[in-house]
Protein backbone atom coordinates (compact mmCIF):
# COMPACT_ATOMS: atom_id res chain seq x y z
CA UNK A 1 0.00 0.00 0.00
CA UNK A 2 2.88 1.84 0.34
CA UNK A 3 4.26 1.36 -2.62
CA UNK A 4 1.13 2.51 -4.63
CA UNK A 5 0.44 5.72 -2.53
CA UNK A 6 4.06 6.97 -3.25
CA UNK A 7 3.99 5.83 -6.77
CA UNK A 8 4.40 9.07 -9.39
CA UNK A 9 5.14 11.54 -6.34
CA UNK A 10 7.92 13.28 -5.29
CA UNK A 11 8.64 10.84 -2.64
CA UNK A 12 10.34 8.51 -5.05
CA UNK A 13 12.40 11.33 -6.45
CA UNK A 14 12.23 11.77 -10.78
CA UNK A 15 13.63 13.98 -13.50
CA UNK A 16 12.18 17.11 -15.12
CA UNK A 17 12.01 17.27 -19.06
CA UNK A 18 12.03 20.29 -21.53
CA UNK A 19 11.07 20.73 -25.25
CA UNK A 20 14.28 21.20 -27.50
CA UNK A 21 11.99 23.76 -29.65
CA UNK A 22 9.33 25.49 -27.61
CA UNK A 23 10.97 25.14 -24.01
CA UNK A 24 7.92 23.11 -22.80
CA UNK A 25 8.64 21.75 -19.17
CA UNK A 26 7.43 18.79 -17.56
CA UNK A 27 8.22 16.72 -14.25
CA UNK A 28 8.12 12.92 -14.40
CA UNK A 29 7.86 11.33 -11.28
CA UNK A 30 9.83 7.69 -10.57
CA UNK A 31 7.31 4.63 -10.57
CA UNK A 32 7.06 2.29 -7.53
CA UNK A 33 7.00 -0.54 -10.13
CA UNK A 34 5.14 -2.91 -7.70
CA UNK A 35 3.38 -5.25 -9.57
CA UNK A 36 0.33 -4.98 -7.49
CA UNK A 37 0.39 -0.75 -8.13
CA UNK A 38 -2.27 -0.28 -11.35
CA UNK A 39 -0.06 2.13 -12.90
CA UNK A 40 2.97 0.10 -13.20
CA UNK A 41 2.35 -2.46 -15.27
CA UNK A 42 1.87 -1.06 -19.02
CA UNK A 43 5.20 -1.81 -20.25
CA UNK A 44 5.16 -4.91 -18.32
CA UNK A 45 2.05 -6.38 -19.90
CA UNK A 46 3.24 -4.94 -23.12
CA UNK A 47 6.56 -6.59 -23.46
CA UNK A 48 4.74 -9.66 -21.69
CA UNK A 49 2.69 -9.97 -24.46
CA UNK A 50 5.03 -9.62 -27.21
CA UNK A 51 7.19 -12.83 -25.97
CA UNK A 52 3.85 -14.68 -26.03
CA UNK A 53 3.15 -13.42 -29.47
CA UNK A 54 6.10 -16.02 -31.00
CA UNK A 55 4.62 -19.04 -29.35
CA UNK A 56 0.96 -18.94 -30.65
CA UNK A 57 -0.01 -21.81 -33.13
CA UNK A 58 -2.65 -21.37 -35.95
CA UNK A 59 -5.18 -23.30 -34.12
CA UNK A 60 -8.19 -23.16 -31.91
CA UNK A 61 -7.53 -21.65 -28.50
CA UNK A 62 -9.99 -22.45 -25.67
CA UNK A 63 -10.02 -20.59 -22.00
CA UNK A 64 -11.47 -23.40 -19.10
CA UNK A 65 -11.63 -21.56 -15.48
CA UNK A 66 -11.05 -23.38 -12.29
CA UNK A 67 -12.53 -21.85 -9.26
CA UNK A 68 -12.74 -22.83 -5.29
CA UNK A 69 -15.59 -23.08 -3.32
CA UNK A 70 -15.97 -20.65 -1.13
CA UNK A 71 -15.18 -23.12 1.78
CA UNK A 72 -12.13 -23.71 0.52
CA UNK A 73 -11.43 -20.06 -0.44
CA UNK A 74 -11.57 -19.05 3.10
CA UNK A 75 -8.47 -21.84 3.93
CA UNK A 76 -6.84 -20.21 0.99
CA UNK A 77 -7.07 -16.58 2.25
CA UNK A 78 -5.10 -17.84 5.41
CA UNK A 79 -2.79 -19.63 3.46
CA UNK A 80 -2.24 -17.80 0.02
CA UNK A 81 1.40 -19.51 -1.11
CA UNK A 82 0.60 -23.20 0.34
CA UNK A 83 -3.19 -23.27 -1.28
CA UNK A 84 -2.83 -21.38 -4.23
CA UNK A 85 -0.02 -23.77 -5.39
CA UNK A 86 -1.98 -26.44 -4.47
CA UNK A 87 -4.72 -25.01 -7.02
CA UNK A 88 -1.89 -24.58 -9.80
CA UNK A 89 -0.54 -28.37 -9.41
CA UNK A 90 -3.66 -29.93 -9.29
CA UNK A 91 -5.30 -27.76 -12.28
CA UNK A 92 -2.34 -28.38 -14.41
CA UNK A 93 -2.56 -32.30 -13.26
CA UNK A 94 -6.56 -32.57 -14.02
CA UNK A 95 -5.71 -30.96 -17.60
CA UNK A 96 -2.41 -32.70 -18.93
CA UNK A 97 -4.40 -36.11 -17.00
CA UNK A 98 -7.58 -35.93 -19.11
CA UNK A 99 -6.06 -34.35 -22.36
CA UNK A 100 -3.28 -37.67 -22.54
CA UNK A 101 -6.55 -39.77 -21.72
CA UNK A 102 -7.09 -41.48 -25.32
CA UNK A 103 -11.00 -41.50 -24.56
CA UNK A 104 -10.81 -37.61 -24.62
CA UNK A 105 -7.79 -36.15 -26.89
CA UNK A 106 -4.55 -38.46 -26.26
CA UNK A 107 -2.46 -35.97 -26.39
CA UNK A 108 0.47 -33.46 -24.61
CA UNK A 109 -1.00 -30.11 -24.31
CA UNK A 110 0.57 -27.13 -23.00
CA UNK A 111 -1.14 -24.06 -21.34
CA UNK A 112 -1.03 -20.37 -19.94
CA UNK A 113 -2.17 -20.50 -15.88
CA UNK A 114 -3.09 -16.94 -14.49
CA UNK A 115 -4.09 -16.64 -10.78
CA UNK A 116 -7.14 -14.46 -10.50
CA UNK A 117 -8.32 -13.81 -6.30
CA UNK A 118 -11.40 -11.03 -6.95
CA UNK A 119 -14.52 -11.33 -8.63
CA UNK A 120 -16.24 -8.11 -10.19
CA UNK A 121 -17.39 -6.69 -6.25
CA UNK A 122 -13.41 -7.06 -5.54
CA UNK A 123 -14.38 -9.86 -2.82
CA UNK A 124 -12.06 -13.05 -2.34
CA UNK A 125 -12.88 -15.58 -4.66
CA UNK A 126 -9.72 -17.83 -6.67
CA UNK A 127 -9.68 -19.11 -9.52
CA UNK A 128 -7.32 -19.64 -12.59
CA UNK A 129 -7.90 -18.97 -15.85
CA UNK A 130 -5.90 -21.49 -18.62
CA UNK A 131 -5.24 -20.30 -21.88
CA UNK A 132 -5.05 -23.85 -23.67
CA UNK A 133 -4.35 -24.40 -27.96
CA UNK A 134 -6.87 -26.93 -29.14
CA UNK A 135 -4.72 -30.09 -29.34
CA UNK A 136 -0.93 -31.32 -29.21
CA UNK A 137 1.76 -33.83 -30.69
CA UNK A 138 0.37 -37.69 -30.05
CA UNK A 139 2.21 -39.55 -27.33
CA UNK A 140 4.87 -41.11 -29.73
CA UNK A 141 5.32 -36.98 -31.25
CA UNK A 142 4.83 -38.38 -35.36
CA UNK A 143 1.25 -36.50 -35.80
CA UNK A 144 -0.92 -33.45 -34.41
CA UNK A 145 -4.16 -34.55 -32.29
CA UNK A 146 -6.71 -32.02 -32.85
CA UNK A 147 -9.33 -31.64 -30.51
CA UNK A 148 -13.02 -31.57 -31.76
CA UNK A 149 -13.76 -28.02 -33.46
CA UNK A 150 -15.25 -26.21 -30.79
CA UNK A 151 -15.10 -28.74 -28.17
CA UNK A 152 -11.86 -28.89 -25.75
CA UNK A 153 -12.25 -31.33 -22.72
CA UNK A 154 -15.52 -32.52 -20.93
CA UNK A 155 -15.93 -30.23 -18.02
CA UNK A 156 -17.64 -32.93 -15.55
CA UNK A 157 -14.83 -35.06 -16.05
CA UNK A 158 -12.30 -32.11 -15.53
CA UNK A 159 -14.53 -30.91 -12.49
CA UNK A 160 -13.85 -34.51 -10.54
CA UNK A 161 -10.61 -35.37 -10.83
CA UNK A 162 -9.61 -31.42 -9.68
CA UNK A 163 -11.70 -31.81 -6.77
CA UNK A 164 -10.09 -34.95 -5.96
CA UNK A 165 -6.43 -33.92 -6.39
CA UNK A 166 -6.76 -30.90 -4.49
CA UNK A 167 -8.40 -32.31 -1.63
CA UNK A 168 -5.67 -34.96 -1.40
CA UNK A 169 -3.14 -32.08 -1.05
CA UNK A 170 -4.71 -30.20 0.92
CA UNK A 171 -4.88 -32.97 3.53
CA UNK A 172 -1.06 -33.96 2.77
CA UNK A 173 -0.47 -30.04 3.76
CA UNK A 174 -3.00 -30.34 6.74
CA UNK A 175 -0.79 -33.35 7.92
CA UNK A 176 2.84 -31.80 7.25
CA UNK A 177 1.76 -29.16 9.30
CA UNK A 178 2.02 -26.57 6.45
CA UNK A 179 -1.74 -25.05 7.12
CA UNK A 180 -2.56 -22.47 9.63
CA UNK A 181 -5.87 -20.85 11.18
CA UNK A 182 -7.03 -18.13 12.58
CA UNK A 183 -10.52 -15.91 13.74
CA UNK A 184 -12.96 -18.08 12.55
CA UNK A 185 -11.17 -21.14 11.51
CA UNK A 186 -9.33 -21.63 14.16
CA UNK A 187 -11.21 -24.51 14.82
CA UNK A 188 -10.09 -26.17 11.90
CA UNK A 189 -6.68 -27.03 13.73
CA UNK A 190 -8.55 -30.40 15.22
CA UNK A 191 -8.01 -32.87 13.05
CA UNK A 192 -11.73 -34.26 13.34
CA UNK A 193 -12.90 -30.57 12.07
CA UNK A 194 -10.78 -30.51 9.36
CA UNK A 195 -11.92 -33.64 8.11
CA UNK A 196 -15.33 -32.82 8.62
CA UNK A 197 -15.03 -29.69 6.87
CA UNK A 198 -13.55 -31.66 3.51
CA UNK A 199 -15.97 -34.29 3.94
CA UNK A 200 -18.55 -32.02 3.29
CA UNK A 201 -16.75 -29.70 0.40
CA UNK A 202 -16.26 -33.55 -1.51
CA UNK A 203 -19.83 -33.82 -1.57
CA UNK A 204 -20.19 -30.76 -3.71
CA UNK A 205 -20.00 -29.84 -7.43
CA UNK A 206 -17.14 -28.07 -7.79
CA UNK A 207 -17.21 -25.39 -10.26
CA UNK A 208 -14.43 -26.18 -13.85
CA UNK A 209 -16.35 -23.80 -17.04
CA UNK A 210 -14.64 -23.77 -20.53
CA UNK A 211 -15.75 -20.84 -22.09
CA UNK A 212 -16.18 -20.67 -26.06
CA UNK A 213 -12.59 -20.57 -28.24
CA UNK A 214 -11.25 -17.62 -28.74
CA UNK A 215 -12.16 -16.16 -32.24
CA UNK A 216 -8.38 -16.70 -33.67
CA UNK A 217 -4.74 -16.81 -31.75
CA UNK A 218 -4.74 -13.20 -32.19
CA UNK A 219 -8.51 -12.91 -29.77
CA UNK A 220 -6.25 -14.89 -27.40
CA UNK A 221 -3.69 -11.94 -26.79
CA UNK A 222 -6.35 -9.40 -26.42
CA UNK A 223 -7.58 -11.38 -23.95
CA UNK A 224 -4.57 -12.18 -21.92
CA UNK A 225 -3.98 -8.09 -22.21
CA UNK A 226 -6.89 -7.29 -20.19
CA UNK A 227 -5.87 -9.83 -17.55
CA UNK A 228 -2.78 -10.66 -16.96
CA UNK A 229 -1.07 -7.57 -15.55
CA UNK A 230 -3.68 -6.08 -12.91
CA UNK A 231 -4.72 -6.39 -9.53
CA UNK A 232 -8.52 -6.38 -8.75
CA UNK A 233 -9.64 -4.06 -10.27
CA UNK A 234 -8.33 -1.49 -13.35
CA UNK A 235 -8.58 2.30 -13.29
CA UNK A 236 -11.15 2.77 -15.91
CA UNK A 237 -13.92 0.85 -13.69
CA UNK A 238 -13.84 3.47 -11.53
CA UNK A 239 -16.02 6.31 -11.29
CA UNK A 240 -16.06 8.87 -8.66
CA UNK A 241 -14.50 9.29 -4.72
CA UNK A 242 -16.55 11.83 -3.15
CA UNK A 243 -18.02 11.92 0.49
CA UNK A 244 -15.70 9.34 1.81
CA UNK A 245 -16.52 6.48 -0.89
CA UNK A 246 -15.49 5.40 -3.88
CA UNK A 247 -17.86 4.25 -6.83
CA UNK A 248 -16.88 1.81 -9.83
CA UNK A 249 -18.61 0.10 -12.44
CA UNK A 250 -19.07 -3.99 -11.68
CA UNK A 251 -21.09 -6.72 -13.32
CA UNK A 252 -23.65 -8.63 -11.41
CA UNK A 253 -23.57 -12.34 -13.39
CA UNK A 254 -25.38 -13.42 -11.38
CA UNK A 255 -28.47 -11.38 -12.92
CA UNK A 256 -27.50 -11.18 -16.55
CA UNK A 257 -24.06 -9.59 -16.14
CA UNK A 258 -25.53 -6.64 -15.97
CA UNK A 259 -23.66 -3.66 -15.49
CA UNK A 260 -24.44 -1.87 -12.17
CA UNK A 261 -22.76 0.67 -9.90
CA UNK A 262 -21.14 -0.13 -6.09
CA UNK A 263 -20.47 2.38 -3.77
CA UNK A 264 -18.03 1.41 -0.95
CA UNK A 265 -16.49 3.04 1.83
CA UNK A 266 -13.37 4.06 1.26
CA UNK A 267 -11.87 2.10 4.11
CA UNK A 268 -13.33 -0.89 2.98
CA UNK A 269 -12.60 -0.54 -0.90
CA UNK A 270 -8.69 -0.33 -0.01
CA UNK A 271 -9.55 -3.65 2.58
CA UNK A 272 -11.15 -5.44 -0.84
CA UNK A 273 -8.30 -4.58 -2.65
CA UNK A 274 -5.42 -5.46 -0.12
CA UNK A 275 -7.31 -9.07 0.01
CA UNK A 276 -5.50 -9.50 -3.20
CA UNK A 277 -1.92 -8.63 -2.69
CA UNK A 278 0.38 -11.82 -2.97
CA UNK A 279 2.97 -13.15 -0.94
CA UNK A 280 6.38 -12.06 -1.86
CA UNK A 281 8.33 -13.70 -5.26
CA UNK A 282 4.83 -16.03 -5.79
CA UNK A 283 4.08 -16.31 -9.57
CA UNK A 284 0.41 -16.16 -10.51
CA UNK A 285 1.13 -16.23 -14.05
CA UNK A 286 2.39 -20.02 -14.71
CA UNK A 287 3.66 -22.18 -17.60
CA UNK A 288 2.77 -26.07 -18.19
CA UNK A 289 3.38 -29.03 -20.78
CA UNK A 290 4.34 -27.55 -24.17
CA UNK A 291 4.36 -24.17 -23.04
CA UNK A 292 6.50 -25.05 -19.58
CA UNK A 293 10.16 -22.67 -19.80
CA UNK A 294 12.61 -25.51 -19.90
CA UNK A 295 11.40 -26.73 -23.63
CA UNK A 296 9.20 -24.42 -24.76
CA UNK A 297 11.35 -23.62 -27.68
CA UNK A 298 11.85 -27.14 -29.07
CA UNK A 299 8.52 -28.21 -28.33
CA UNK A 300 6.74 -25.41 -30.18
CA UNK A 301 8.95 -26.27 -33.13
CA UNK A 302 8.27 -29.62 -33.14
CA UNK A 303 4.60 -28.52 -32.98
CA UNK A 304 5.13 -26.21 -35.74
CA UNK A 305 6.55 -29.36 -37.99
CA UNK A 306 3.81 -30.93 -37.05
CA UNK A 307 1.33 -28.69 -38.08
CA UNK A 308 3.32 -27.50 -41.70
CA UNK A 309 3.61 -24.34 -40.64
CA UNK A 310 6.87 -22.01 -40.93
CA UNK A 311 9.15 -21.65 -37.56
CA UNK A 312 9.36 -18.70 -36.10
CA UNK A 313 12.62 -16.76 -37.33
CA UNK A 314 13.94 -14.66 -34.36
CA UNK A 315 16.57 -11.75 -35.40
CA UNK A 316 18.98 -10.22 -32.95
CA UNK A 317 17.87 -6.73 -31.68
CA UNK A 318 20.58 -3.88 -30.01
CA UNK A 319 19.16 -3.15 -27.14
CA UNK A 320 16.47 -0.43 -26.20
CA UNK A 321 16.29 2.08 -24.02
CA UNK A 322 13.01 2.58 -21.56
CA UNK A 323 11.38 5.52 -24.36
CA UNK A 324 12.25 3.57 -27.07
CA UNK A 325 10.94 0.00 -25.52
CA UNK A 326 7.89 1.90 -24.80
CA UNK A 327 6.92 3.58 -28.08
CA UNK A 328 7.44 -0.02 -29.68
CA UNK A 329 5.39 -1.87 -27.39
CA UNK A 330 2.62 0.51 -26.89
CA UNK A 331 2.41 3.07 -29.78
CA UNK A 332 2.95 5.98 -27.83
CA UNK A 333 5.51 7.90 -27.57
CA UNK A 334 6.82 9.81 -24.67
CA UNK A 335 9.90 11.81 -26.63
CA UNK A 336 7.83 13.79 -28.73
CA UNK A 337 6.74 17.25 -26.67
CA UNK A 338 2.73 17.03 -25.90
CA UNK A 339 2.65 21.10 -26.75
CA UNK A 340 4.03 22.08 -30.01
CA UNK A 341 4.39 18.38 -31.38
CA UNK A 342 7.76 19.33 -33.27
CA UNK A 343 10.31 19.28 -30.82
CA UNK A 344 11.70 16.14 -28.22
CA UNK A 345 11.65 16.02 -24.84
CA UNK A 346 15.52 15.86 -22.88
CA UNK A 347 16.14 15.45 -19.42
CA UNK A 348 17.17 18.86 -17.99
CA UNK A 349 17.79 17.79 -14.30
CA UNK A 350 17.37 14.85 -12.04
CA UNK A 351 15.73 14.94 -8.17
CA UNK A 352 16.54 12.91 -5.38
CA UNK A 353 13.17 11.01 -3.53
CA UNK A 354 12.06 13.57 -1.10
CA UNK A 355 13.43 16.54 -3.27
CA UNK A 356 11.49 18.66 -5.65
CA UNK A 357 12.88 19.99 -8.87
CA UNK A 358 15.06 23.08 -8.59
CA UNK A 359 13.41 24.99 -11.32
CA UNK A 360 9.72 27.06 -11.71
CA UNK A 361 6.71 24.48 -10.44
CA UNK A 362 5.81 22.14 -13.50
CA UNK A 363 3.24 19.57 -13.66
CA UNK A 364 3.18 16.32 -13.10
CA UNK A 365 3.93 13.74 -15.57
CA UNK A 366 1.16 10.13 -15.30
CA UNK A 367 3.15 7.91 -17.36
Amino acid sequence: MSAIERCRTAALGGHVEQCDACGHQRVAFNSCRNRHCPKCQSLTRAQWLEDRQAELLPVEYFHVVFTLPQEMAAIAYQNKAVVYDILFRTTAETLRTIAADPKHLGAEIGFIAILHTWGQNLLHHPHLHCVVPGGGPSPDGQRWIACRPGFFLPVRVLSRLFRRLFLAQLRSAFDAGELHFFHGLAALQDPTAFAHHLAQVERAEWVVYAKPPFGGPQRVLEYLGRYTHRVAISNNRLIDFADGEVSFHWKDYRHASRTKVMRLDGREFIRRFLLHVLPPGFQRIRHYGLLGNRHRAAKLERCRELLAVPAQVMTAEAPLDYQDRYQRLTGVSLRDCPQCGRGQMVCIESFLPGTLPRGPPVHGDER
